[in-house]
């Protein structure tokens, strides 16, 4: 685990280091922007074809993404109980509230889980982040993180039916159910298919983890001793409720490790985009983001050491 979260130190500093350098006069923004559209509309539905079109379809499909809506509305419901009432004693105004809510909740299971789930347990437990994030985080993003979202803050109000066709028009989701159909109608793909598959799919990895580095910054918070409950909540309590979660559902082995692994990831860097759509407050999102992603280098290897004890 050392070795896996050293590699991705090292893709995560190069990515701050290019974002400070500029290297060829590139906005770290600018990149980090054409590199998620790229992965979003190209590279992650290829993995998702290939991952489920190879994978063994079974009842984890519905009980691993069961189990990540459980942690994640118990986080947010925690999150939003404590804040509202640490609300007036932390002098907190709404815009701050929002982003720790959706800070202590939502975590960063694609871009920091996908890789480290395959370098623990290979590439079958690709499925695992992908269905913790397709079927459930994105979903609930859209439907209640955002909504929540709209309300905390000056933007603009988002409406149900907007976030179902968000939800619709994601390509990584098309991709999954496209890789489950072709593997339970045993549609045969041709060799070179495949293997174009796996060569887009391969740059998920890297692209996703340097561009955490292009994303990471340290900036001026008013309330940095705010964070501290999300803090908690989304590195420790979060990833208990999906333990627990897993556990009563029957998932053993592999997935029930890979649920408590996944609900321990650090705040997800779409939240960055969430708080800027609806006038959170972005500079606290990025906080989090940072403080967070560097716990978690010694949170994870816990949560790891954990499952050789707790998962059967």
């Amino acid at each position: 685990m050392q070795n896996i979260l050293f590699s991705f130190g090292i893709i995560i500093l190069i990515g701050i280091a290019f974002g400070r350098f500029r290297p060829g006069g590139l906005d770290a923004d600018h990149l980090r922007l054409a590199i998620n559209v790229s992965v979003l509309y190209i590279f992650l539905p290829a993995l998702c074809i290939k991952t489920l079109y190879l994978s063994r379809i079974d009842i984890e499909v519905v009980l691993v993404p069961a189990a990540a809506w459980f942690a994640m509305l118990a986080g947010l419901l925690l999150s939003v109980g404590v804040y509202s009432l640490a609300e007036k004693s932390m002098n907190l105004k709404s815009a701050e509230k929002g982003v720790l809510v959706l800070g202590a909740t939502f975590g960063n299971v694609t871009y920091l889980g996908l890789p480290v789930l395959t370098g623990l347990y290979g590439n079958e437990a690709a499925k695992y982040a992908l269905f913790y994030d397709l079927l459930a985080t994105t979903p609930l993003l859209w439907l209640v993180g955002a909504a929540l979202a709209s309300r905390y803050g000056e933007g603009e109000r988002l409406e149900i039916r907007e976030s179902v066709k968000t939800i619709a028009s994601l390509p990584p989701v098309w991709g999954i159910f496209g890789g489950m159909a072709l593997n339970i109608t045993g549609v045969p793909l041709p060799s070179s298919i495949i293997k174009s598959l796996d060569m887009l799919g391969s740059l998920v990895v890297p692209l996703m983890i340097f561009s955490i580095g292009l994303a990471l910054s340290l900036p001026k918070v008013r309330h940095a001793y705010a964070i501290i409950p999300a803090v908690v909540i989304k590195l420790a309590i979060v990833p208990f409720f999906s333990f627990l979660a897993a556990s009563m559902l029957g998932l053993t082995g592999d997935a029930l490790a890979s649920c408590l692994i996944e609900g321990a990831m650090p705040t997800m860097v779409l939240s960055l985009l969430i708080a800027a759509k609806f006038k959170l407050d972005v500079s606290l999102a990025a906080f989090l983001i940072v403080v967070t992603t560097v716990l978690s280098f010694f949170s994870l290897p816990v949560a790891v050491y954990l499952t050789k004890y707790l998962v059967n």
